[in-house]
């Protein structure tokens, strides 16, 4: 008896075969059962499949993502499917903890287009509050400077965070007069005037080498890194030290070692193991079969001849 079903079928496909909610609660009253779709349950756009690429167009982060004069852009990673993982995995810790704690179980409904809108987050607030903001490249809508610029020799990301920061940034970059000016002094009036501070402070930082700015911005506070391609990302020694990257044997090719994304999760007491690598298409049937079903090895030999399994 399973204490949690997750699926992440189209909706009412699960009902045709018997295994909906409704038909399967009676089996085990304290039932967490999690169902991930594209639009939810409810509502006129329930029926219609859902995926990343669609869902990020609807739910409004193509709208925000690119340069204000080009085309939008999708996200560079599923971020519509991981984020629906993600809220669906704290909804049903939630509702375990629930039916540990009551013994009464629940359905959960998470559609992808409501997690894609619930994690514009400040984007979204802003909407809310102040009207469409449209896209503003790397900018920030509400922090300046906060972006890229090119240095003499590549590209590095420079984060003001307040006002005392960026008086401290003016200092280094050797304009502490910007700092007074009444244009810049505030975050409030950067905002304002991020295109005029921008075309001041482009020449002033692509006029000295990456190295410089990173080491004089990091020893005053003030927020700084490069723009890693993936293979820096992975050479990058904080990266190597938090061990980001899991080594494990796996079954392809006679029990060669794949190089796996550990997980970000640091628990003290209970700390993350991997325990078995990804599967080849079909590892785990005949034992499924077994421990779930209850067949023989007669029986699943017997679908392999009929051509069921594989």
């Amino acid at each position: 008896m399973s204490d949690v079903v997750v699926e992440n079928f189209r909706t009412g496909t699960l009902k045709r075969y018997g295994l909906s909610y409704e038909d399967v609660k009676g089996e085990n009253k304290a039932l967490v059962y999690c169902s991930i779709t594209g639009f939810g349950q409810t509502g006129p756009y329930a029926a219609r499949p859902g995926y990343d690429f669609l869902i990020q167009g609807m739910g409004g982060v193509m709208s925000l993502t690119g340069e204000p004069d080009r085309d939008p852009q999708r996200v560079g990673v599923s971020i519509a499917d991981i984020m629906a993982g993600m809220y669906a995995t704290s909804a049903t810790i939630a509702a375990i903890y629930h039916a540990k704690t009551s013994g009464e179980g629940q359905f959960i409904d998470i559609g992808m287009l409501d997690t894609h809108v619930a994690w514009l987050a400040n984007v979204g607030m802003n909407y809310l509050h102040a009207g469409e903001l449209g896209r503003l490249g790397n900018d920030h809508p509400n922090i300046v400077p906060y972006r890229p610029f090119k240095t003499s020799d590549g590209e590095i990301i420079i984060v003001v965070g307040n006002d005392e920061q960026f008086r401290r940034f003016c200092k280094i970059a050797g304009c502490p007069d910007l700092a007074l000016d009444p244009r810049y002094s505030t975050n409030q009036m950067r905002v304002q005037y991020r295109s005029e501070l921008s075309d001041i402070l482009n020449p002033i930082v692509a006029a000295r080498p990456s190295a410089f700015w990173l080491e004089a911005l990091e020893a005053k506070s003030i927020g700084c890194g490069p723009v890693n391609n993936l293979e820096k990302v992975f050479n990058d020694p904080q990266v190597i030290a938090r061990g980001m990257v899991h080594q494990m044997k796996h079954a392809a090719g006679g029990g060669t070692t794949a190089r796996l994304l550990a997980s970000p999760i640091r628990m003290s007491g209970t700390p993350v193991t991997y325990r078995h690598a990804p599967p080849l298409l079909g590892q785990h049937t005949a034992e499924v079969l077994s421990d779930v079903l209850g067949l023989d090895d007669t029986e699943i030999e017997e679908l392999r001849d009929l051509g069921i399994l594989n």
